[in-house]
């Protein structure tokens, strides 16, 4: 089921966590509606280079969530945050770009220097940048 021109419903459910420990990690209807609008912004995201994005997170289930070690209150868990990559792009690109661009996000975090976090919100967007460091903890902005 494609969300949006260039995403599918699967893509942003896939889990190998899922997979592997018997979890059903399907969206409610609500859940669905919000990874539209996700995936309508992951679109602009895409837009910005004319590449493809690789997600490798995007909704989780509670149990799926939890089985990651991901935050209690993780927006992934309601369908508004999704980790990728943009092809041929370094996170940190992707990030600065995002960032300068008109793109409306509530969040967005460079990880580890290995792939973007990006959340949104049906309310007035944050356009928190934080960047996620090896060892853990956030700093304020892109460094």
């Amino acid at each position: 089921m494609l969300l949006t021109p260039h995403f599918t419903l699967n893509e942003m459910t896939v889990s190998q966590v899922a997979a592997r420990n018997g979890v059903d990690n399907t969206p409610s209807q609500p859940v669905i509606d919000n990874l539209r609008l996700l995936c309508e912004t992951l679109e602009q995201v895409r837009a910005l280079w004319n590449a493809p994005i690789i997600i490798s997170s995007g909704y989780r289930s509670e149990q799926v969530n939890r089985l990651l070690g991901g935050a209690s209150n993780s927006q992934h868990m309601q369908g508004l945050a999704a980790d990728f990559t943009v092809v041929e792009r370094s996170p940190r690109d992707t990030v600065h770009r995002i960032s300068t661009s008109p793109i409306a996000f509530d969040q967005l975090i460079l990880e580890y220097d290995r792939w973007v976090h990006l959340s949104v919100t049906p309310g007035i967007p944050r356009r928190q940048v934080l960047t996620l460091r090896k060892g853990g903890g956030y700093l304020a902005g892109l460094v």
